[in-house]
Parts: structure tokens; C-alpha cells; sequence
């Protein structure tokens, strides 16, 4: 394996674990600090219930974690902004209310990342819980947010 592919490895089970982590926050409002403890010592790279998680970029990890949560109400309204009319965020559910909000927080302060690897990054994500219908609404909905925010 070359050292970009497992980068990439690692980036794309950060990207999961933190869409995890952001359900678990919004379901449990647990604090991201200790959020953060449990999946650095308890999921991240370990092995629950005969699946084994993969070895996630840390750093990535919780950046995307601290970052989406501090930066909610921002990423929220840019999630809004692009919702058929009538669609409120409140009505997608918890896992894909966390998906956007990732891919969202990636596009807005990861310039160091490009565009189409968030939103195939989140596709990808999304695929891990829902249908094709749904991962095609995470490409359209971040590829919308990405013309705004990336030009």
C-alpha cells in the first residue's frame, strides 16, 4: 500500500467515525471532550462486536468533530439554504442531518482538501446507511454548497 492510500484510508474512516460521533453527539448531547475520549479509546482503529474499525487520521478525526460542532449554526444555514422548498433540516434524519453537516464543515474550512474528494469522501459515507437515492441527495446537496462556498 503507498503512503497516499493509506492516507486516504485513514481519512476516509476519520470521515466515518466522525459522522458517528456526530450522531452520538446530537442523540445523547454528550459533550465533544469526552465524545472525543471515547472514540480516541474505544472506537477508533478497535474491534466491536466481531467489526473491526479501521485506523483513523486522529487529528482529522477531531477536527472535523470540534469543527462541525462550533461551527453548527453556520453549517446549518448552508444546509437550509439548499433544501427543496417546504424541507426543513430538523426533518432529515440524525444520520444524514451528520453526514451534510461533515461534508459541510469540510468545505467550508478544509481548503487543503479538495471538492470532489469531500463530496465522493461523504457519497461514499453515505452509502454506509442509506440507499443510492440518499447518497445521490448527499452529492447533489455538498456539490451545491461547494459551487457557493469553494467558487
Amino acid at each position: 500500500m503507498t503512503k497516499i492510500s493509506a492516507r486516504s484510508k485513514a481519512r476516509a474512516a476519520a470521515r466515518l467515525a466522525a459522522t458517528q460521533a456526530l450522531y452520538q453527539h446530537e442523540m445523547k448531547a454528550t459533550a465533544v471532550a469526552p465524545l472525543l475520549h471515547e472514540f480516541h479509546q474505544h472506537r477508533l482503529g478497535a474491534t466491536i462486536e466481531d467489526a473491526e474499525y479501521a485506523e483513523a487520521e486522529v487529528d482529522f478525526f477531531d477536527d472535523i468533530v470540534r469543527g462541525t460542532v462550533a461551527r453548527q449554526a453556520e453549517i446549518d444555514t448552508a444546509i437550509s439554504g439548499k433544501l427543496a422548498a417546504g424541507w426543513a433540516l430538523e426533518r432529515l434524519d440524525r444520520s444524514m442531518r451528520a453526514i451534510l453537516r461533515a461534508g459541510t464543515y469540510e468545505l467550508l474550512a478544509r481548503a487543503d482538501v479538495p471538492a470532489a474528494t469531500v463530496i465522493t469522501e461523504y457519497v461514499d459515507v453515505a452509502h454506509a446507511f442509506f440507499d443510492k437515492r440518499e447518497a445521490g441527495f448527499v452529492n447533489g446537496l455538498l456539490d451545491a454548497i461547494a459551487k457557493d462556498v469553494r467558487g
